[in-house]
């Protein structure tokens, strides 16, 4: 018995030895994995799925006359998704198209004054030269009729009126040469409202563009397809120019920001391979590839970023922003959304 006895304890001694073993081969094996990958890899679950927000706006002031989105749906670029009532816009159309139209009279009139005051400036040239040729023959006669006063043979009536008919000349030259000035002077003018009437419809025009501008922009366009987001927008609400409705999260594109440590990115490169695991699908394998660095850590995008010059300086350990690359995008979208959060796991050796 005491044989049986000392065997059996010899073999639990044997067993429970082999035991102990065993388990620190395990335990061996697993911190020998650990480690080694601790000093390959750097891991963080700071980090998020990222992709478009593209933020719709009204780019006029006005009354929501038709909407029927609901939230989250699908809509595709191009396609119209608000209209604002447009009467108006529409009136302001027609108020520009009008304007244009009197502005173009206005250089009409303008320009129908030009033929009238060139036939005055012919007119008054002519008359000047054929005053010209009357003041000559004038001058002329007073001449003769002087010399003829002074022999006697006619009388002082007859010379008397030969300086008159000088003189009379003479006013007719300088009428002639002022109505000629008269007319240049009415040239430049017509001009100067000419020019002015080409500017004025130059101005009209570009009045009329931006009232159709306007116009068009009573239909709010997708500028990307995507996903309504969370809306408030009904029809008959008012909005202001520039006023947010709602954003437009596009489906097409997917990254990962992870947020590493300062003391993690000494050997971190672009396009080094990354293990994602996304939270809410555990059991999917995701891989990817560093495709950045942020030039700035975290701290300094903040709305108050810190002033170490206070003197009140707590030396904290900075995050970079990294931007990872998805693999085989296209058939994780129906899993993938924009915030979930995500491990990151970088090889870097």
């Amino acid at each position: 018995m005491e044989t049986v006895e000392k065997k059996q304890s010899s073999a639990k001694k044997t067993l429970k030895i082999g035991l102990a073993g065993l388990v620190s081969i395990v335990v061996c094996y697993f911190v020998f994995n650990k480690v080694n990958h601790a000093l390959n890899h750097e891991n963080t679950d700071n980090a998020q799925i990222e992709t478009n927000s593209v933020p719709v706006l009204s780019r006029i002031p006005g009354y929501i006359s038709k909407f029927s989105l609901l939230d989250y749906q699908v809509v595709k670029e191009g396609d119209t998704i608000a209209i604002i009532d447009d009467h108006e816009y529409t009136l302001a159309v027609q108020q520009a198209e009008a304007d244009l139209l009197g502005a173009k009279a206005d250089l009409s009139s303008a320009q129908s004054q030009l033929p009238t005051i060139g036939s005055n400036k012919q007119v008054a040239s002519a008359g000047i030269s054929v005053e010209e040729v009357a003041v000559q023959k004038a001058k002329r006669d007073v001449a003769r009729d002087e010399a003829l006063f002074k022999e006697g043979s006619i009388t002082q009536r007859q010379f008397e009126n030969s300086q008159s008919a000088y003189e009379t000349a003479q006013k007719m030259l300088i009428s002639s040469r002022s109505r000629l000035t008269q007319a240049s002077t009415q040239t430049g003018t017509a001009e100067a409202q000419i020019a002015k009437a080409k500017a004025n419809i130059a101005a009209k025009e570009t009045a009329l563009q931006s009232a159709r501008l306007n116009l068009s922009y009573t239909r709010i366009i997708a500028p990307s397809t995507g996903k309504v987001g969370k809306t408030n927008l009904r029809k008959g609400q008012y909005v202001q120019g520039g006023q947010q409705l709602f954003s437009l999260v596009s489906n097409e594109k997917y990254w990962v920001v992870a947020n590493f440590k300062e003391t993690q990115i000494e050997h971190m490169k672009v396009g080094q391979p990354v293990n994602i695991k996304v939270d809410g699908y555990p059991n999917h394998t995701i891989s990817g590839k560093i495709s950045g660095f942020s030039d700035a850590t975290g701290a300094k995008f903040s709305l108050l970023p810190p002033d170490n010059s206070t003197g009140n300086f707590v030396k904290v350990t900075q995050r970079v922003p990294v931007i990872i690359d998805i693999d085989d995008l296209a058939s994780l979208q129906t899993i993938l959304k924009a915030g979930l959060s995500v491990e990151a796991d970088v090889k870097i050796h």
